[in-house]
């Protein structure tokens, strides 16, 4: 079962379920009133956007796992709800070096604005998803692009990232080892970092574990692929004791 709220999709799960899963970056798309600047479309359908493949993702590992989800049906570049409401990348300014026009020269009533639509609604909708699943860990959805700003290839497939659980994160990697997945640790980006903002603050909220999962956007998208992802991740997050 589903459903909508303005921003935020939610997918139920019972009350028992060992994992409680969030998809910050699920969708490029804007809700009324915004719009995209003409000078900014080539980013709609680019991983600056929103994170290419992962509420597909997430959308089946919640229903194979049977347990609750909360998606953000918006796109990253309007307010990015996995960044504290006054990091500078919650309204990015640059992409690939270029503006962005949509956050160009905000207000703080606009600001303001974004953040009381889209940034507390879904906060919102994952408190209370954490608060009536005692026993779930908080484990946030991304995905990331192979190659970054001209950086180098990146190799792994899946990234672990934590910030306090480190015992769990390894566990977690190992199994996805197993499984045949190439995976490292707090790559391509740091849990330590604050860059798993969402997961940690209800984690931390409600005295829980919070970890993130980051794909290749590449394995993400593409359905076999994508086949053999899900029965990884579920198997891995069984054989780590989550589910």
């Amino acid at each position: 079962m589903s459903h909508h709220l303005e921003s935020v999709e939610v997918l139920e799960g019972p009350v028992h379920a060992g994992i409680v899963l969030t998809c910050e970056h699920a969708s490029n798309a804007l809700p009324e009133p915004w719009v995209w600047p003409e000078h900014d479309r080539w980013l709609v359908d680019t991983h600056w956007a929103y994170d290419l493949g992962i509420a597909e993702v997430t959308r089946e590992l919640a229903r194979e796992l049977e347990v609750p989800a909360v998606l953000s049906r918006y796109s990253r570049l309007l307010c990015d709800v996995n960044r504290p409401v006054d990091a500078e990348t919650t309204f990015r300014p640059f992409a690939d070096g270029r503006q962005v026009w949509l956050n160009h020269a905000l207000t703080d009533a606009e600001r303001q604005s974004r953040i009381d639509a889209l940034h507390r609604p879904f906060h919102a909708a994952v408190d209370h998803v954490v608060e009536r699943t005692p026993r779930a860990i908080v484990l946030s959805m991304h995905s990331f692009t192979p190659v970054y700003e001209a950086g180098p290839p990146r190799p792994m497939e899946i990234g672990v990232l934590f910030d306090r659980e480190e015992a769990l994160a390894h566990r977690v990697a190992e199994a996805l080892e197993r499984e045949g997945w190439k995976t490292a640790l707090n790559e391509p980006y740091s849990g330590r970092l604050g860059l798993i903002y969402s997961a940690a603050r209800h984690a931390e909220r409600h005295g829980r574990a919070a970890l993130e999962l980051e794909v290749r956007n590449d394995v993400a998208c593409d359905l076999a692929r994508r086949s053999s992802l899900l029965h990884g991740l579920r198997h891995a997050l069984n054989h780590a004791g989550l589910c």
